[in-house]
This record gives C-alpha cells, structure tokens and sequence, in this order.
C-alpha cells in the first residue's frame, strides 16, 4: 500500500521552528521504520496496509501533541487487490529521478 499524506496544522509551527508541527509529524514517520519520502507538499509512505494507516494516523495525531490548535490532514492511498499487481514509490516515480 501507498499512502500519501498532507498534514496541514494550524498553525504549522511557532515563533521559534515555523513549521515544527509538520516537522513532529514526520519525524513520527521517520521513526517508524516505514518506507517513505518526504516531498515539498506531502510525504509518501509505503508498507503493509496496517502499518501504513498506523502511522499515517500517528503523523496526523503528532501534530496536536506538538502543539497544533487543529489539523487537517489530506491522505491518498494506493492499494490492488493481489501482490502479483503491487507497485510501490519506485515503480510510479524511479524512472524521474536523476
């Protein structure tokens, strides 16, 4: 499965770190041990069906513990019906990075 997720907190950070809250979220992410890239509006992540809504769901509570007031959070998913047709990240974008 392929999830990509947008957490959009409000506000993003604080005066301190602008975007800390999005920042709490993919840290949560990266300590996962999930497959995942970071991209300049989302994070893609990539896993086993529970895994993957498991930390999806962590990334979005993550930013009200940082100190969010609220969140939306935007997520796509990707997912066939047997493993012989399975794609992950590198199938849909390996042949556009340099």
């Amino acid at each position: 499965m392929i999830i990509e997720i947008q957490c959009l907190p409000n506000p993003p950070g604080n005066a301190g770190q602008r975007y800390a809250h999005v920042e709490a979220a993919i840290a949560v992410v990266q300590a996962s041990g999930i497959r995942y890239e970071v991209g300049a509006l989302g994070t893609t992540i990539e896993g086993e069906p529970d895994e993957a809504w498991r930390v999806a769901r962590a990334a979005h509570e993550a930013c009200l513990r940082a100190g969010a007031a609220s969140v939306v959070t935007v997520i796509k998913v990707a997912e066939t019906a047997t493993e012989a047709n399975r794609v992950g990240i590198d199938d849909l974008i390996g042949k556009y990075r340099e």
